[in-house]
């Protein structure tokens, strides 16, 4: 079975850093081999749509979407089967729900609250 599994979430005030990490697993069985995986963080705000945040590919070219493009950073251990978002200078606006998603599949998400 296909399973992307997100963690480090939390609460944190305004300027804060948090890194969430997104393991996935079941991917191998299923014919896919995670270093090729083009692999994507999107998040959903409270009241909000899903909106994407960032992307990155097998390569490790990245994207990132305007609103957290600078304090955001994707990366990914292939070894790990992880993927990883460091997020610095969090805002109020970044509260929300952050996903993981690959092929299809989208994980549970992790909480990130941005309080003080």
């Amino acid at each position: 079975e296909v399973q992307l599994v997100e963690s480090g979430g939390g609460l944190v005030q305004p300027g804060g850093s948090l890194r969430l990490s997104c393991t996935a697993s079941g991917f191998t069985a299923s014919g896919f081999t995670f270093s090729f995986l083009v692999m994507s963080w999107a998040r959903q705000a409270p009241g909000k749509g899903l909106e994407w945040v960032s992307h990155i590919y097998s390569d490790g070219s990245t994207y990132y979407a305007d609103s957290i493009k600078g304090r955001f950073t994707i990366s990914r251990d292939n070894a790990k089967n992880t993927l990883y978002l460091q997020m610095n200078s969090l805002k109020l606006d970044d509260t929300a729900v952050y996903y993981c998603a690959t092929q299809g599949v989208r994980g549970q998400g992790t909480q990130v609250t941005v309080s003080s």
